[in-house]
């Protein structure tokens, strides 16, 4: 008899007697092999003993029956097959790092191993998803470990948390994506499974994190060492987990979803409910923002209100910011001219004489500035285009050979012109080179320690359709840029 046909007799017969005594003497007499070889074999090609398959598959059936039954834990002990509650307690904390009293508890996950099924690949065992809930970085407070620290080093260590988390949670989102968007995974057998997965492996452990994260912030509120901007984002991750996204009609194919999650068995309502992969900085280009986009939005800012205000400050070396604020102006119309050549400065000149001879049309904001932006599409489908010259009054006439933007002062409702006249502006002070550095840096130390005192705020980035920044020449477009203008939309400010 071939060995693989043995194995899976072996699978089949362990699966009808799980509830019964089992021996590997008994199994391996059933496929008519002797017990050593029988071990080997099976270990060798499965990858588990026989022991480790027996135990994984009651364990994980314990489980299901302790979720889905009111039956008590003694009496599941007993069915399958531990001569105590102790015993069992205990190997159920191991397998799914959860006591079996604390199974129906908000964001208890349970771990579930498959049969195995072999032909010529193995297919069963632990669902990838399991697997995928453990990499993100999950906010553990341990009580005993940080009780003797003081409260600015208590929330030094949920910095260095949040920091570590930024850099795992943004490419587990995106399995996760993958995972909801794989027929595969989605068959109706796994269904079950997978709403568990995805509701209390995801949605109510992060609700959960949250609310531990909230009280242990609020015990450090009184020593000044929380930045604010941190409860609103866990404000906002509250919402959005319980479906109150900004798109009102993905809350509408949410709310569905949690009332009936058998929905989830349509490709269509995963799609809206998985998105589109954005990789490890989110910026990549999403066909469709989809509800789990909004959650590892909504994650990394509160990572970002942890951690940015000490970034920004250890970027400031060798320059600093001496005046930040937000503006949000009346309607302007931006003049001026693509950046054919940054080297022709007589050709400058005469543009920007051209503009000091406009000076009955001021925008109350009149430097000049050199504008980027990406015509609202994301940075990796649209490359930067810049453009010299000034704002000026809306609806101020554009002279020949010159080119406009309109900036309206509320969002329109379409990617791209018009844009938002409302911003971040920074001014600086320092090491001229130390201030324009780009080594390290994503555009340039002025653009990033800007953008990153927004995110630290909590100040919303219309990213992309409505994304700008622009260097501001206080002194002139020959003098060096000393201040910076990044796009915001100031809906709570």
């Amino acid at each position: 008899m071939d060995w693989l046909q043995r194995i899976n007799e072996s699978i089949d017969y362990m699966e009808t007697h799980l509830m019964e005594e089992l021996s590997i003497e008994q199994i391996s007499n059933y496929v008519f092999a002797s017990k050593s070889n029988f071990q080997r074999v099976f270990h060798m090609v499965t990858g588990v003993t026989i022991g480790e398959y027996i135990r994984n598959r009651r364990l994980s059936l314990a489980g299901q029956d302790l979720l889905l039954t009111d039956n008590k834990v003694a009496d599941i002990a007993q069915k399958y097959r531990y001569d105590t509650s102790e015993s069992f307690s205990k190997a159920f904390l191991r397998f799914h790092s959860i006591s079996p009293s604390d199974v129906k508890t908000s964001g208890a996950v349970l771990r579930f191993f498959h049969p195995l099924s072999i032909n010529i690949s193995i297919r069963g065992g632990f669902n990838r998803a399991y697997q995928q809930i453990d990499e993100f970085c999950w906010n553990n407070l341990d009580e005993q470990t940080i009780k003797t620290l003081t409260d600015a080093e208590k929330y030094q260590e949920l910095v260095h948390w949040a920091i570590t988390a930024r850099g795992k949670n943004p490419g587990v989102f995106d399995a996760l994506t993958e995972w909801l968007l794989d027929d595969i995974e989605w068959c109706e057998d796994k269904l079950n499974e997978n709403e568990q997965i995805l509701m209390q492996g995801v949605f109510a452990r992060f609700s959960e994190q949250n609310k531990q994260l909230r009280r242990y912030l609020s015990e450090l509120r009184p020593a000044g060492v929380v930045n604010e901007a941190v409860f609103k984002a866990l404000d906002q991750f509250n919402d959005q987990l319980s479906g109150q996204v900004p798109d009102e009609r993905l809350q509408k194919v949410v709310a569905q979803v949690l009332d009936d999650f058998s929905l989830m068995k349509q490709r269509g309502i995963r799609e809206q409910i998985a998105g589109s992969i954005t990789g490890p900085t989110g910026t990549d280009h999403a066909d469709i923002y989809g509800f789990i986009n909004y959650l590892k939005e909504c994650d990394a800012e509160v990572q970002w209100a942890l951690f940015m205000p000490d970034k920004v400050k250890r970027q400031q070396n060798g320059f600093k910011v001496v005046n930040y604020e937000y503006k949000e102006m009346p309607g302007m119309r931006f003049i001026g001219w693509e950046d054919d050549d940054l080297t022709d400065s007589e050709l400058q000149g005469e543009r920007f004489r051209v503009l000091d001879a406009m000076n009955g049309d001021p925008s109350g904001f009149d430097y000049d500035i050199l504008l980027s932006h990406h015509e609202g599409l994301s940075i990796d489908v649209e490359p930067a285009h810049l453009f010299w010259g000034r704002f000026m009054r809306a609806d101020t006439p554009v002279p020949k050979g010159f080119l406009s933007f309109d900036f309206l002062p509320y969002h329109d409702g379409r990617a791209g012109i018009p844009y938002i006249s409302q911003f971040a502006y920074a001014e600086f002070s320092g090491d001229y080179e130390a201030m324009h550095k780009t080594e390290g840096y994503d555009i340039s130390a002025m653009y990033d320690v800007t953008r990153n005192i927004m995110l630290s705020q909590g100040i919303t980035i219309p990213y992309p359709d409505k994304y700008w920044t622009a260097e501001v020449f206080k002194n002139g477009y020959d003098k060096g840029s000393t201040a910076y203008m990044f796009s915001a939309e100031l809906i709570d400010t």
